[in-house]
């Protein structure tokens, strides 16, 4: 009774992303601002009398570190043999910007993006960000215990097959020197910092440059791993940049 009291006092746009929200992960939510907000892209931010503008940029940043905790501590319970460099692997895989544009479309997340962007593909990054940002929402309206309860039983068991993702192989720096050959231009990556993380492990930051221009930037704690962020991130990009150059 009162999550139906709560669900008519919405707007037709908020009980729509209500009701979807409870069809897809059954749940009634609490902030339906908040979850509004996640798939509020920066190109239709809006501005305060404070000048501040509202995007889903800091949820996004929010849902990155809590869906990339979830995954690392399901990865290690699920694989208790394995060692470090293969959980790595996998978690990259995971929280990829691929994997996470083709989870928010499988979701469904892309029918209440809020941008100014018209003609947006696949490649972009809307949508694995539009994810993040909905599990930052998701944690500050339902705390950490309840997100990871809803990542493992409604995203990572529902739709995504662990076992085809340590079967895939996805090389974005080979992709990336491929077409940069093709298309007669420099590539260079470059660790730019090397972060202690604890004791022992490194975190390692590595930005691609092509033709001197930075295109992308990824961090791991292998030096390989982020030179493949920084590849894909780069790869992004480019696909966005052709896209406008050919006025799509």
């Amino acid at each position: 009774m009162i999550g139906l009291i709560r669900r008519n006092r919405l707007s037709s746009d908020e009980r729509e992303l209500f009701d979807a929200i409870k069809n897809i992960f059954g749940f009634s939510p609490r902030n339906i601002s908040l979850y509004r907000l996640a798939f509020r892209h920066k190109s239709a931010a809006l501005k305060t009398q404070s000048g501040h503008r509202h995007s889903n940029e800091r949820l996004e940043y929010l849902g990155d570190a809590v869906f990339g905790s979830v995954v690392a501590d399901f990865l290690f319970k699920k694989f208790p043999f394995k060692e470090e460099g293969f959980l790595t692997e996998i978690r990259s895989r995971i929280v990829s910007r691929s994997n996470l544009n083709s989870l928010a479309r499988k979701l469904g997340f892309d029918r209440f993006l809020i941008t100014s962007r018209e003609n947006i593909t696949p490649s972009t990054s809307i949508f694995g960000d539009a994810f993040e940002a909905f599990v930052g929402a998701l944690y500050l309206d339902k705390g950490y215990n309840f997100t990871r309860k809803i990542i493992i039983k409604r995203i990572i068991n529902c739709h995504l097959d662990i076992d085809m993702l340590v079967l895939k192989e996805t090389n974005f720096k080979s992709k990336l020197i491929e077409w940069a050959q093709k298309e007669r231009k420099h590539v260079e990556f470059q660790v730019v910092d090397e972060i202690l993380n604890g004791k022992s492990l490194k975190v390692y930051s590595v930005k691609v440059l092509i033709n001197n221009e930075c295109f992308g930037e990824g961090k791991d704690f292998s030096i390989k791993r982020a030179e493949q962020n920084a590849a894909e991130v780069a790869c992004s990009k480019i696909d966005e940049l052709m896209l406008i150059e050919h006025g799509q």
